[in-house]
This record gives C-alpha cells, structure tokens and sequence, in this order.
C-alpha cells in the first residue's frame, strides 16, 4: 500500500489493543511502527538497477521478521517514550504496527514474500490497489475518532471495516474472473493462468491477464453488486520466448541472468513491448486495463551482454489514460460490452 496507509493501519491496530491511558501514545507508536518495512525500497545498486526489485518487500516484509522488526522500533522509540511507558508495552505497540505491513501489502498486487527465507516465492492476493482513497479515508476518521474519544472502540469499529473492504474485493475478484472465464470460453481458450487485479484507487474495475498457449489475452472488466457486469476485451500479445528471443547472448551473461530475475518479479508474466522490441515489459500492468503497453520493463542491449539491464517506467499513456479512465470507471464509456 502507500506509505501514509501502512502508516495509518499501523497505528490502527496499536490502538486497537491499547488501553485508554496508552492510546494516543500506542497511536503515534503504531504509525511510525508501519512505515520502515518499506525503507527496504531504499537499497539499491547504480550498476545494478534490479537490486531494488529483489530487495523491495523480500525480508523486512517476511512474517518471521515481524518480531524483529518490532523489537528495533520499540528499542528506537525507547529514547523517546522510556518515561511514559515501559518498554513491554512499547515493544506490544511496535510489534502491533510492524505485523500490519507484510500482510497488507500481499493483499496487493506487487508480490511480497511473506515466508522469506523459508522460500522466495511472491505473494500477491490482488484484492486491494496499492491505493484507495475509500480505505485509507475511512480508516483515518476511525483513527482520529479513536485519538479524540481516548479509546480503542473507534480502531476496532476500523478493522472491521479492513475486513469487510478486503472481503468485498475479493468478491469482486472472484466476479471479474467469472466475466474473464466465461469470455475465454466463448473464444474456445483454454486459460493456463490468469491474474484479475483492481486497477488503480477502486474496487470496479479490473484488469485481467490470462495466457493460453503462446499468448497473453487482457480484458477490462467494471463488476458493481448494483450493475451488470461490463467488459472491453482488450489487446492480446505473445509470450516472451526465452529460447528464441534470448539466443544472441551468452546463457551465462548478466544480460540473461537479469532477463530471469525481471521473469520472477512479473512472476513469469513478460513480453516484448508492442512498439519497442528490445524491451521486456511486466504484462499485469499498464496504465489502462486492456492495453498491452507495460509501465515498466527492461532494455536489452545487443553489445551490453555483460553489463546490468536498465530498468525504465513508461508514462507515455498517462494523458490518453486521464481521458478514457473515468468514464470506464464510472460505467458509461462507449466501448463497454454486456456478456
């Protein structure tokens, strides 16, 4: 999630479990608790631009890093709250916070790996935007009614309402997956995987990949519990052929090596940008839910075998994006098909 939302879920859940003497300090506590797991963003390589994409949300996300995590932050906070409190409760109020941002960040859909070291596997649920106003809003006026009232009611009235939001998007993953199934049945395609994921601050409209075969097939769906489903079946793109595409280098370059680290990132789903082939782009993201362009991706280089790829973002459709995505969202865009 954004960094001011994993703040504010911190600082939810140490004042959901503080008593009334403690709130306000478990709530600046709780908040500060939920931000330095993110900090991790912060190592990086000039050489190596995939560094930051290994080690964003790897350890300091693991659930077995969570004591430790908390146990830093309450020893940090010690020089600030050891005359207002003692230091079991500071480590209850940091461990509380820190506990919060692994978890959220899998409802994601980036990939976090949750059980580092055990494996490195990314987990990504996909049933929440890296940003949604609706969420982080309510959960603020809990938190300010908590701090205001001195007491936890307000907080856990909070987490229920985190609960009940992240149940409804999966609701509306399972909803968007049906619409995306049924029109790849019509199109007689057998799906070897998919992923539905929430596009950007909403629980409406999704953006589906799926792979059949030597392709990725992406469909726009807007699901409501008020309105019948709506779909734009969107552009289609080949898969990356590792074999093909990468037969001009060396298997043992860095070039390669980078090509399978990028691969594990997108979790397998990659292709060659459709206007620009010496880029690989991540397939699950794009800056509107049925294009094929990538917003970020990497450059082979043809005399760089031995070098690092450089990592590059692609804002060129933000523009068109601001025009045709708020009316895709809110359901009367033209090109909408009812199943």
């Amino acid at each position: 999630m954004d960094i001011v939302t994993q703040g504010i879920i911190g600082a939810l859940a140490a004042q959901a479990i503080a008593d009334e003497k403690n709130t306000k300090r478990a709530t600046w506590i709780g908040f500060i608790a939920g931000l330095p797991a993110d900090a991790d963003i912060l190592i990086a390589s000039q050489s190596d631009p995939l560094l930051t994409l290994d080690f964003h949300r790897q350890f300091s996300h693991s659930l077995l890093f969570i004591p430790i995590g908390g146990l830093i932050i309450a020893a940090f906070l010690w020089l600030i709250f050891k005359n207002r409190i003692s230091f079991t409760q500071l480590f209850y109020y940091s461990l509380a916070g820190y506990a919060t941002s692994g978890l959220l960040d899998a409802c994601t859909s980036y990939g976090t790996q949750l059980l580092w070291p055990f494996t490195n596997q990314r987990i990504a649920w996909s049933i929440i935007s890296v940003f949604d106003p609706l969420f982080s809003l309510t959960l603020i006026l809990a938190l300010v009614l908590g701090w205001r009232k001195i007491t936890p009611r307000f907080s856990q009235v909070g987490w229920l309402f985190v609960f009940g939001y992240l149940l409804f998007g999966l609701n509306q993953q399972a909803n968007a997956t049906a619409v995306i199934n049924s029109l790849a049945a019509q199109r007689g395609h057998k799906i070897d995987r998919i992923v539905v994921k929430p596009t950007m601050g909403n629980l409406l409209l999704w953006r589906g990949v799926y792979q059949s075969d030597d392709k990725y097939y992406i469909t726009a769906v807007r699901v409501s519990p008020l309105t019948q489903p709506l779909y734009y079946a969107g552009d289609s793109i080949k898969t990356f052929d590792f074999k093909k595409d990468l037969k001009k280098w060396p298997e043992d370059s860095i070039l390669v090596k980078d090509v399978y680290r990028f691969n594990h990132f997108s979790d397998g789903y990659i292709a060659k940008h459709p206007e620009n082939p010496n880029v690989i782009g991540d397939i699950r993201y794009s800056m509107l839910p049925f294009d094929s362009t990538p917003i970020w991706g990497i450059t082979l280089r043809d005399n760089h075998a031995y070098s690092h790829v450089p990592f590059k973002n692609d804002r060129s459709q933000v523009s068109q994006a601001m025009k045709i995505f708020p009316s895709m969202l809110a359901g009367t865009w033209d090109k909408w098909e009812k199943l």
